[in-house]
C-alpha cells in the first residue's frame, strides 16, 4: 500500500487539471510582471512621449518637471499596488481565494482599459494606473495563497515560485513587444495602445478558465464544506474522494485548521500586530524581515528595472532599438537567474549564502556604474561602455540570486502560525510602499544626483545590507519551522552562526529545565507556537 501511495502521489503533481491549475493561477502575477517591462518600456515608445507630453526638447528649461511628470505616470500603479496588497487579506477570507482572484483581474482589466484610452489626459491616465494597480497588487497576493494550499507539501515550492517565472517571463518579453511595435509600426496611439493591451490577452483566457476551477480544498474546509473540499482535492490529485490517500491527506488538512482556529481563537489584527512588539523573540524576527525588504528595495531593486531603458542608454547603448533588444535580454537573464535560484540555488548553498554573494555582485555593479558615470570622457571609450553594459546584467544576475525573493521567502519561513498573517501583510505593505518610492524618485536622482550619485547611494545600501544582514540573519536552510524560534535566541550580533541544536541536544535541554523545576515554554515561549500551517 505504501507504495502504491507513492505512486499516486507522484502522479498527483503531473496531473494535467493540477498543472492547468498551477498556469492559471500563477497568470495574476502577469500583470505586475508586464507593467515592469512592457508598460516601462512602452513610457520611451515616441508616438507615447509625444501623446503624454514626455519629449525631452519641451522640457528644456525644466528637466526636473519632466523627471516628475515620467515618474508619477510610471509609479502610480505601484502605489495603488500597494494599498491593492492590503485590502486583499481580508477578501480572501470573505469571498474565498478564487473570487478574490477573479475580483483582481476585473479591476486591473477595468484600470488597464481606462488607460490604453487615457488619449494623452495626463490626470485620467494617473487614476487608471493606480486603479489597474489595486488589482494587480491584489493577484500577487492571492495567486501564492491559492498555489500554497492546492500543492502537495514536497512540491509547494515549486508551484509557488511558478507566478515569479510567469511574472519575469512576460517582463522579457513585454521589451521585444516593444521593439516589435517601433521596427514595425508607425509611431502613433495605435501604436503604444496595442503594446499596452497585449496582457489582456493571455490573462484573459486565464480569467475565463478560471471559472472551470475549483475553490482550494483548505478553504473549503475552513467553511465547513467538508464534501466540496473532498471533491475539489480528489480533483486536484487526478483520483476520486473515496481514494484512501485522500483520507489521509483531508485529515492532515482538517488538522491544520483546527490547530490554526485555536492558536488565533479571540485574537484581533491589532492584537497580533502588539504581541510582535511585545515578545523580544517575535520582535527580533519582525523587525528583520522589515530590514531585508527595506535594503532590498532601495539597492535599486525594482526600480533600475523600471528604467533600465533609459540606463541601457546611459551606459552607451545608442538608439532605441537597441536599448530596448538589451532590455530584453536583462530581462531573460533575471528570469534565467530566478529560476536557478528558485528551483536549485536556495536550497544547495542556503539563503546566507545567495544574499550576500547577490548584494555583492550589485555592489560591484553599481560601483563600476557609478565611476563610469562619473569620470568625464568614460562614454567614449569603447571598452568602457562595453563593461558598463555587462555590469547591468551583473546586477541582474546579483538581484536575482538574492534579494528579488528572498525576503518573500523568511517572511513566510521565520514567522510562527500565530503572528505569520499579520507580519507578512505588514512585510508586502511595505515592500509595496518603498518600490513606489524607489519607482519614484529614480528619474529625480537622475537628474539632481547627475546619474552617478544614484549609483553611489544605491552602493552604499548594498554595502550596508551585506554588513547588517551578514550580522542579523540566521541560516534558515533545513530548519524545521516549528523550531525557528531557537535562531533567534541569545544575542542578536551573533545571529550569523546561529544554529538549532540537534534533536538530542533539545531533548537533553528538556531534561535538564524539569530537573531544575523550569518549564522550557516559560523561558521559550514564542518557539512554542512556531507550527507550520
Amino acid at each position: 500500500m505504501g507504495l502504491e501511495v507513492l505512486t499516486d502521489k507522484s502522479r498527483w503533481t503531473t496531473s494535467p487539471y493540477y498543472a492547468a491549475v498551477v498556469f492559471i493561477i500563477a497568470s495574476g502575477c502577469m500583470p505586475k510582471g508586464y507593467d515592469e517591462g512592457g508598460f516601462s518600456a512602452n513610457v520611451s515608445l515616441k508616438s507615447f512621449m509625444e501623446d503624454y507630453n514626455l519629449v525631452k526638447s519641451h522640457w528644456t528649461h525644466d528637466p526636473t518637471g519632466l523627471a516628475n511628470r515620467k515618474a508619477n505616470i510610471t509609479s502610480f500603479m505601484v502605489l495603488g499596488a500597494a494599498f491593492g496588497c492590503l485590502l486583499t487579506l481580508n477578501l480572501t477570507d470573505r469571498l474565498g481565494r478564487l473570487r478574490t482572484w477573479q475580483l483582481g483581474v476585473v479591476i486591473w482589466a477595468t484600470g488597464l482599459f481606462v488607460q490604453i484610452f487615457s488619449s494623452g489626459i495626463y490626470g485620467l491616465i494617473l487614476f487608471a494606473r493606480i486603479w489597474s494597480g489595486l488589482g494587480a497588487g491584489a493577484l500577487t497576493v492571492v495567486a501564492p495563497i491559492y498555489l500554497s494550499e492546492i500543492a502537495p507539501a514536497k512540491t509547494r515550492g515549486l508551484a509557488v515560485s511558478m507566478t515569479m517565472v510567469n511574472l519575469l517571463a512576460i517582463l522579457a518579453l513585454g521589451f521585444f513587444i516593444n521593439y516589435a511595435a517601433e521596427k514595425h509600426m508607425a509611431p502613433s496611439r495605435t501604436q503604444y495602445r496595442l503594446v499596452q493591451a497585449i496582457p489582456l490577452i493571455p490573462v484573459g483566457f486565464c480569467f475565463i478558465a478560471s471559472f472551470f476551477l475549483t475553490e482550494t480544498p483548505r478553504y473549503l474546509a475552513s467553511k465547513g464544506r467538508h464534501q466540496e473540499a473532498r471533491d475539489a482535492l480528489a480533483r486536484l490529485r487526478g483520483t476520486t474522494s473515496s481514494d484512501p490517500s485522500i483520507d489521509e491527506e483531508f485529515a492532515e488538512i482538517e488538522a491544520q485548521i483546527r490547530a490554526r482556529a485555536a492558536d488565533l481563537a479571540g485574537a484581533s489584527m491589532w492584537q497580533l500586530f502588539v504581541e510582535t512588539q511585545s515578545s523580544a523573540n517575535y520582535r527580533q524576527r519582525f523587525w528583520l524581515v522589515m530590514t531585508m525588504q527595506t535594503i532590498a528595495q532601495w539597492t535599486g531593486g525594482n526600480g533600475i528595472t523600471y528604467y533600465v531603458t533609459q540606463i541601457f542608454e546611459y551606459a552607451g547603448v545608442s538608439g532605441s532599438e537597441q536599448s530596448l533588444i538589451s532590455s530584453g535580454a536583462y530581462g531573460i537573464v533575471k528570469l534565467v537567474f530566478t529560476m536557478a535560484f528558485t528551483w536549485g540555488l536556495i536550497d544547495l548553498l542556503g539563503r546566507r549564502h545567495c544574499f550576500l554573494m547577490g548584494l555583492s555582485l550589485q555592489l560591484a555593479a553599481h560601483i563600476y556604474m557609478g565611476a563610469y558615470m562619473g569620470i568625464p570622457g568614460s562614454s567614449n571609450n569603447q571598452s568602457a561602455s562595453d563593461a558598463a553594459i555587462a555590469s547591468v546584467f551583473v546586477y541582474a544576475v546579483g538581484w536575482s540570486i538574492g534579494l528579488c525573493t528572498i525576503p518573500y521567502l523568511y517572511g513566510t519561513e521565520v514567522f510562527p502560525t500565530r503572528i505569520r498573517n499579520v507580519s507578512y501583510a505588514v512585510s508586502m505593505a511595505l515592500h509595496w510602499f518603498f518600490q513606489f518610492a524607489v519607482v519614484r524618485v529614480t528619474p529625480n536622482m537622475f537628474v539632481s544626483l547627475h546619474v552617478w550619485g544614484a549609483y553611489l547611494f544605491w552602493a552604499i545600501i548594498c554595502f550596508l545590507g551585506i554588513i547588517i544582514l551578514g550580522i542579523w540573519a540566521p541560516e534558515t536552510k533545513g530548519v524545521p519551522m516549528e523550531r525557528m524560534g531557537e535562531l533567534f535566541d541569545g544575542p542578536w550580533y551573533l545571529r550569523w552562526r546561529a544554529k538549532i541544536k540537534s534533536v538530542d541536544e533539545s531533548s537533553q535541554s528538556q531534561t535538564d529545565s524539569l530537573r531544575s523545576g523550569v518549564k522550557e515554554e516559560d523561558t521559550k515561549q514564542p518557539a512554542m507556537n512556531d507550527a507550520p500551517v
